[in-house]
């Protein structure tokens, strides 16, 4: 086969050329936007999942959503340690300048570009006025105007967030539309921040303001915002991504090989789904690799069997090595046990063991450790986004097939 023609785009967050199983999460979207736009009350959206199932993908095509929908729009990516202040403030920038030709009065844009500015310089806390902003803090986005006073610069970033949103929704309200903010990696928002993001959708939502936050995180990402508000559990829309079923899957693989005129046979698709597991980024790694070692169409379950090694050994060193080297050996040590025990919780439960949660008195119990010694291990792993705990006592990995590829691995 033509390597030149292969159509498959395994990638972090590099859309397939087939987004299969994934109309009903772009059809309620579009429910959303047309109910805000009509004045209808609606609720922010939160999508969740593991990583490799798409949620940047799929993040990507709701932003495009908007677009189409001529809302204002702009993506930010958390980190963490990093504050809110100057990532939100940019992409608030970029979404109100979509706006701007279309706003009959410039000097409301500007007027909010003065709040945006006194938003985003004001990365002192109350009480420490004067004190320098980190390097990275600092913002220096064009804007001509003169930053606003007393308006989302008091430095409690709730009052200020909540004042920023609302002024940007104003704007999309001028022009008959609306603004989506888009946040990826949702979970690494600082708890303040979070916190703040919480009462600005809070206040946005009473008000039925023309503004909302489209967030994508890890599977406890519900419980980092439980966590922040108590009331966020019926504040947002969440949508759990998961892992696409066999018809998607062979769609994600067909369609595009269709559009070269090539065909796999029935025993090599069940090949397919049985070795990625359904996860989009493996779907693509796998179907990838097998274009590339099949001479010709259509394409059998030997092809996938002498292309599978090579796409495990890709997806070793890029997807799971990069992970497992960022790890101290304290923290290895502890996954290792997790992938023990995950494969023991999985068969109990008759689950695959990247489903399977573990409970951490059974990873000290298998370690010959107490409990509270591991806590360091496991919040830093937590940190890193290797493992997230759903439910109390309990914790799994975060990357579909992390267990598998752990206990390849010599001690």
């Amino acid at each position: 086969m033509d390597p030149v023609r292969n159509p498959y785009a395994p990638g972090a967050g590099q859309r397939p050329p087939e987004l299969a199983g994934r109309g009903r999460e772009l059809d309620v979207f579009d429910v959303v936007l047309e109910r805000i736009a009509r004045g209808r009350p609606e609720r922010s959206l939160m999508l969740t999942g593991l990583r490799g199932v798409g949620k940047t993908v799929l993040l990507n095509a709701l932003r495009s959503e908007a677009i189409n929908h001529l809302w204002g729009s702009g993506k930010i990516e958390a980190r963490p340690d990093q504050s809110l202040r100057r990532p939100i403030a940019a992409a608030l920038h970029m979404a109100v300048r979509e706006l701007a030709p279309r706003h009959r009065a410039p000097d409301r844009i500007d007027t909010f570009l003065g709040v945006l500015k006194a938003f985003a310089q004001r990365s002192a806390p109350a009480g420490r006025a004067g004190a320098a902003p980190k390097l990275r803090d600092r913002w220096q986005p064009g804007i001509d105007v003169p930053a606003a006073t007393g308006r989302a610069d008091s430095g409690d970033i709730e009052i200020d967030l909540v004042e920023l949103l609302s002024d940007a929704a104003a704007v999309a309200a001028d022009v008959g539309t609306g603004i989506a903010v888009f946040i990826d990696e949702m979970q690494d928002v600082g708890a303040e921040d979070v916190s703040a993001l919480c009462a600005a959708c809070h206040e946005l939502s009473q008000l039925g303001a023309p503004l909302i936050v489209v967030g994508a995180g890890l599977p406890h990402l519900p419980a980092v915002l439980s966590a922040a508000k108590s009331y966020s559990e019926r504040l947002f829309r969440y949508q759990r991504i998961d892992r696409l079923d066999r018809l998607a899957a062979d769609r994600a693989l067909c369609a595009p090989a269709e559009r070269e005129e090539v065909e796999y046979e029935p025993k090599a698709l069940d090949l397919l789904y049985e070795k990625s597991g359904g996860y989009p980024y493996f779907v693509q790694a796998y179907g990838k690799a097998t274009w590339d070692h099949a001479p010709r169409s259509p394409i059998t379950d030997a092809d996938v069997r002498v292309a599978a090694p090579e796409a495990e050994a890709e997806l070793a060193v890029g997807f799971f090595g990069s992970r497992f080297e960022r790890a101290t050996p304290a923290e290895r040590e502890y996954m290792r046990a997790m992938a023990t025990l995950s494969l023991i919780e999985g068969d109990v439960g008759g689950r695959d063991d990247m489903d399977a949660a573990v409970p951490t008195a059974e990873i000290a119990r298998a370690l010959g450790r107490k409990p509270a010694s591991l806590s360091p291990a496991r919040d830093a792993l937590i940190k890193k986004g290797l493992i997230y705990s759903g439910e109390r006592g309990t914790v799994a990995f975060t990357v579909p097939h992390f267990g598998r590829y752990l206990r390849t691995q010599p001690a």
